[in-house]
């Protein structure tokens, strides 16, 4: 009996997976001649904020470099005191004379109506500016001094982020919501009153912005919670209700494997669902830890969902019993992290380079296979197995190396490749 439905190839494709990106509105950070767009068409860009004392212009200004080379698009630094707000400009002179040209993010809390009206250099030199509706002020004074921030940002025509946090929220706007809720025939309970504040505030205060002369394209959004789930909730619900631009992250994380995984799935879940156009990463570093460790993170979140590509990629197989010499693991190590050090330069010298996958494989059962997709890949030789390690170059076998040098030849074999490919030079690779 000839039946096509038994055929594999009979049925529908198979649907891809890709993130299908919710349409925003687009924000332009700019510092000098560049300029970070936010939104719209814009790829998801990666921020970071830096943990120095602001006072500190020499120590804060050498933290922001070192993120902006790991890959931060842009650096929130703490502007909370007036002696704080007064070193910004320093902060951004000594930036320019570095050549950083990231864009420099001021957060502000409690107070930041007048640091942004008495110390004007410090408005011009941030390229935007992070307001938290939940402490601009109570009462009267709320909209006044939230309207002081936004007379200041459009002055400096600078983009916002309002940035509401569950653990600041607008006490009056909760209790309010708490009342209408207690009059409800089936209230809702206490975590979905929240919910609903976190965005209500987000959403009212973007408008209240809007109606003060606020261009909307530069608000950007965040309700910043610490549960995975809550996290999830709440934006799928502000991306329903709004246009706006969106910032990610799962506020106080944590350190180490908590704080990695939990940041991780929270974001991939929404920005799997197209939701989100700016992330930011917040760990709390382990002791003796760069802070870099966050923006590299949030790149292979990015990278891992196809949706940015920062460095080039390193297959390399777990290890089983077939694997007991360590000489795979080490390699792997060694490339993987000569390469991550190397972008930092490879970006203006090599383009393009960040695309390119090298495997480095330990045995013969997926060694060889793994390899022919990569670019160039190495298939050590397992327990067992013939001392060779054959190399594929664009998916051909190219040599075999034997001996002793194995991983130093192989290196120099990355190197060859990256200059003759992204280098434009006419180097032989093998």
């Amino acid at each position: 009996m000839n039946d096509d439905t038994s055929s594999p190839l009979s049925c529908l494709p198979i649907e891809s997976a890709a993130p299908r990106p919710r349409r925003s509105r687009q924000a332009s950070v700019v510092w000098g001649p560049r300029t970070v767009t936010v939104g719209g068409d814009a790829p998801v860009r990666v921020q970071s904020m830096t943990n120095t004392d602001t006072v500190d212009a020499i120590g804060t200004a050498i933290q922001v470099k070192e993120l902006a080379l790991a890959g931060s698009e842009m650096v929130r630094i703490t502007v909370n005191t007036p002696e704080a707000a007064a070193q910004v400009p320093y902060i951004r002179e000594q930036l320019d004379r570095m050549g950083v040209d990231v864009p420099l993010i001021g957060d502000f809390h409690y107070n930041g109506h007048r640091l942004l009206t008495d110390y004007p250099a410090c408005a011009e030199a941030l390229s935007k500016y992070r307001i938290n509706p939940g402490n601009v002020g109570k009462g009267d004074k709320h909209d006044r001094q939230f309207g002081q921030m936004i007379d200041a940002a459009m002055r400096w025509n600078k983009p916002v982020r309002i940035g509401v946090n569950w653990g600041s929220l607008d006490q009056e706007l909760l209790s309010s919501l708490m009342d209408i809720n207690s009059q409800r025939p089936e209230p809702w309970d206490a975590k979905q009153v929240m919910y609903e504040a976190l965005v209500t505030s987000a959403i009212d205060s973007a408008q209240l912005a809007e109606s003060m002369g606020m261009n909307g394209s530069q608000v950007i959004l965040s309700c910043k919670v610490s549960g995975v789930q809550d996290l999830v909730s709440v934006y799928r619900e502000l991306a329903k209700r709004c246009d706006y631009a969106l910032h990610l992250g799962l506020t106080e994380a944590g350190m180490g494997t908590k704080g990695t995984v939990a940041s991780a799935t929270a974001l991939s879940i929404l920005l799997q669902e197209g939701i989100g156009d700016t992330i930011r990463v917040s760990l709390t570093p382990q002791p003796g830890e760069s802070r870099t460790q966050e923006v590299l993170i949030a790149n292979e979140i990015l990278q891992a969902l196809g949706l940015r590509v920062f460095v080039p990629s390193v297959t390399a197989c777990p290890g089983c019993g077939r694997t007991t010499s360590t000489t795979f693991q080490e390699l792997a190590k060694e490339i993987d992290d000569y390469l991550r050090m190397q972008m930092p330069v490879w970006r203006t010298k090599y383009p393009g380079v960040e695309t390119m996958k090298v495997a480095v494989m330990g045995c013969i059962v997926n060694g060889p296979g793994e390899s022919k997709h990569a670019d160039i890949g190495i298939s050590l030789p397992g327990t067992g197995e013939a001392p060779a390690a054959p190399v594929f170059i664009d998916g051909e076998k190219a040599l075999t190396l034997r001996g002793e040098n194995i991983a130093a030849e192989f290196h120099q074999l990355v190197e060859n490749y990256i200059e003759k490919r992204f280098g434009g030079h006419a180097t032989e690779v093998a």
